[in-house]
């Protein structure tokens, strides 16, 4: 009978290789219809498998990291959903696609731009010498290469100390992937290995590291979020298995599309969220016969994250400080922008956002009032943009290294729509 059953199990062990073999074939060939994979590109794949490969297991989160069953508008114009740019499309999205090419113009160092990708293709921390041909790829738009992938992330096995510039993930090379589950299952296609880093926010700012005050705290600090990651919010809690294998269905999984704060019912099933994640500003003034000066602040509640939503690299935040008379006619006007331009994205250290959670931003204003003008009231008014604005030349620069009209057109609408200032808050303070 043990000979029987040592038989069947190594019958049932060849059929599950095999077939693992040919899904991975199929996965290669479907590639080969487009474009067979470089050599560079396979030496990557090596260490960072591909995410079709992890597929044929887990086909729910390669599903939705792949955004498949999230087809909205935005997602299909932008490669973004919900404000939020899809980790599977870190590297095909037309909104990268420009945003890279923009600032190559502007002839980054080889340096810059390994920096640059490390977070959108961690695979060029271990393959810093394919940096210039994934960035080409990019922008040709026929991307061979992986970017934000399963591998990506469950090859991650340590973060760095503080003091260290980000990114700050440490990737190991190798067949093991990590992840939270204490006693992972066996299996035939690669060994697992538990991480605690996984269920910290560490993790996530290893990249994200502009979101919270301290990126190496593994928890979220502050009354509201007391005992919150990160993953709490942005990967939304369920049960189930996170493979396709049936059982495990009481294990916590989490969505792997990784939405930003448009969850449905968070915000507003807990107000005390809502009112510590809004944006506010007053206005402290001095008028004088000929000039109305002051300070607006700037403030935001006291959740960790930074405001609004940070990201120092590409937005832009502009205070708009308009003095009216009794009519509402304008007197003066001034406007503060915050961001840095292209010609200076990575040429020195990361600036800090706007404000940090539970910090106020002073900003200082002076308005001159021509003479015989009563000024009657004072409006600040907070706006942001997604990406800075190009001056004429560097755009045109771009521009012209599109082959087709049809490119050009696209990338134009694209840095249109990204570079338009959005209302975030304002307020009106009488003198």
């Amino acid at each position: 009978m043990g000979t029987v059953k040592r038989r069947v199990g190594g019958i049932l062990l060849a059929l599950v290789l095999v077939g693992h073999a040919a899904d991975r074939d199929r996965a290669v060939a479907q590639r080969a219809d487009v474009q067979a994979p470089s050599e560079w590109v396979e030496e990557i794949e090596k260490i960072f498998i591909r995410s079709e490969d992890c597929k044929q297991c887990h086909d729910r989160h390669y599903e939705e990291w792949k955004g498949m069953r999230e087809q909205t508008p935005d997602l299909k114009t932008f490669g973004r959903v919900d404000a939020a740019l899809l980790h599977g499309t870190s590297l095909e999205s037309p909104v990268f696609k420009t945003v890279l090419g923009l600032w190559l113009q502007t002839n980054p160092t080889a340096e810059q731009q390994a920096k640059c990708l490390s977070c959108h293709a961690p695979a060029v921390t271990i393959f810093p010498q394919h940096v210039d041909k994934i960035a080409r790829q990019v922008l040709t738009g026929k991307v061979e290469v992986e970017g934000i992938g399963c591998a990506s992330c469950h090859l991650i096995n340590a973060v760095a100390e503080a003091g260290v510039p980000p990114p700050t993930f440490k990737i190991q090379p190798g067949k093991v992937l990590y992840g939270p589950y204490a006693e992972p299952e066996e299996n035939l296609v690669h060994p697992s290995s538990q991480s605690d880093l996984y269920r910290g926010a560490n993790y996530c700012t290893s990249c994200h590291f502009d979101k919270v005050k301290d990126v190496t705290r593994r928890d979220l600090p502050g009354e509201i979020l007391q005992g919150t990651i990160c993953q709490d919010c942005h990967m939304e809690p369920s049960t189930g298995s996170s493979t396709s294998k049936r059982g495990s269905m009481t294990r916590s999984i989490g969505r792997h599309w990784f939405r930003g704060v448009v969850i449905p019912g968070v915000m507003l099933k807990n107000r005390n969220l809502q009112a510590e994640w809004m944006p506010r500003v007053d206005i402290e003034t001095k008028a004088t016969p000929t000039m109305v000066e002051g300070t607006v602040l700037v403030r935001t509640g006291s959740l960790p994250h930074s405001f609004p939503d940070g990201d120092p690299l590409l937005k832009q935040f502009f205070v708009t400080i308009t003095v009216k008379d009794a009519k509402g006619q304008v007197l003066a006007t001034e406007q503060k922008r915050f961001g840095l331009p292209f010609e200076q994205i990575l040429r020195g250290p990361i600036p800090e956002p706007l404000v940090r959670g539970g910090t106020t931003k002073r900003v200082p204003f002076t308005a001159a009032i021509p003479s015989g003008s009563s000024p009657a009231t004072v409006e600040a008014l907070l706006t942001y943009a997604l990406i800075p604005e190009p001056d004429q030349a560097l755009k045109q620069r771009y521009l012209a290294t599109l082959a087709t009209e049809k490119e050009r057109a696209t990338a134009a609408t694209l840095i249109h729509e990204y570079t338009q200032a959005r209302v975030l808050t304002f307020r009106t303070k009488a003198l």
